[in-house]
């Protein structure tokens, strides 16, 4: 039995098996009239994306939405690919990441900085958006479903190009990456706190925003439901917190070097990660790239303050 099957009967969890690995990343197809699918996974696995639309019975012209949380390629990178597959589908994305679709070479350049030698096998290359297939979504703006609706929420924080995505009928609230990672394999809720846009106090107002929406359902991108939904945004916060504290007395003592930062972090939180040195570690949220995330952050602050 999957976690996925916890989802109500009209959301379609699909499985994207990024990196040939199950219970990673997954999309969800919610129903309706105009049906909407939330999150891609990366250009490597559109077609395992597509056939599991096919699979739940829905004809490729019929999908109206193609909804992502943030532009990373483990999210959004099958975006190129499945436009073409879905010919009617409008593509959903908060503005400031609606122009990195439309021309994505600079997300890759920075993505092949990021992912190195992983980035063909797992990811792939994102292709270009049509610009006309694109809607750059305000903060609070529905979408119609026919019968359903969504509700797009600006969430920055893990990056600033994130949102949220309520269906207030049934309270589920897709969170991106926006409360971190929790799989089947490492149930614990461990933050993703990646360069160059990691900034904790608008994650905080981003987790709160969720929080006043009182979800009935909790749905991350890795992977899946997780409750009670109150309680785990609250946990949320409070991991990260700890996270940033660990960080900056470590960069205070030694130097803001993600060296010293790793370090920090692994020796604090080494036995709470059941995922470490898997791929899971590696493809979502390891120690090293959250330990590059706060090292930015804390160099950002400290340029600040110095005026």
């Amino acid at each position: 039995m999957s976690v996925l099957d916890a989802l109500p009967p009209y959301v379609t969890g699909i499985d994207t098996m990024m990196g040939g690995s199950a219970e990673l990343t997954a999309g969800f197809l919610i129903g309706g009239n105009r049906p909407a699918l939330i999150e891609t996974g990366p250009a490597r696995v559109a077609g395992t994306v597509a056939d599991g639309v096919a699979a739940a019975g829905l004809d490729p012209g019929d999908l109206a939405w193609l909804v992502v949380t943030h532009i990373h390629l483990d999210h959004a990178g099958g975006l190129g690919d499945l436009v073409e597959v879905f010919p009617n589908a409008t593509v959903v994305v908060h503005p400031a990441g609606a122009r990195h679709l439309v021309a994505p070479e600079r997300l890759m350049a920075s993505s092949a900085r990021v992912y190195g030698e992983l980035l063909d096998p797992v990811y792939g290359e994102l292709r270009p958006v049509p610009a006309d297939r694109i809607l750059a979504a305000e903060d609070g703006q529905s979408l119609d479903l026919g019968g359903r609706r969504l509700e797009i929420l600006h969430a920055p924080g893990h990056a600033r190009h994130h949102v949220g995505v309520f269906e207030p009928d049934g309270g589920l609230l897709f969170a991106g990456d926006g409360v971190g990672v929790s799989t089947p394999a490492s149930p614990e809720l461990r933050p993703a706190v990646p360069p160059p846009d990691f900034d904790p106090e608008l994650l905080f107002e981003s987790l709160h925003r969720f929080a006043e929406r009182r979800p009935e359902q909790l749905i991350l991108s890795h992977f899946g439901p997780i409750g009670p939904p109150l309680e785990r945004l609250a946990e949320a916060e409070e991991t990260i917190r700890r996270w940033c504290e660990t960080a900056e007395r470590a960069a205070a003592e030694h130097g803001n070097e993600i060296d010293h930062i790793e370090a920090a972090l692994r020796e604090r939180f080494d036995a709470e990660r059941a995922s470490e040195g898997t791929l899971e570690d590696e493809l979502l949220n390891g120690f090293r790239s959250n330990a590059a995330g706060l090292s930015r952050w804390i160099a950002v602050k400290q340029r600040a303050a110095e005026g």
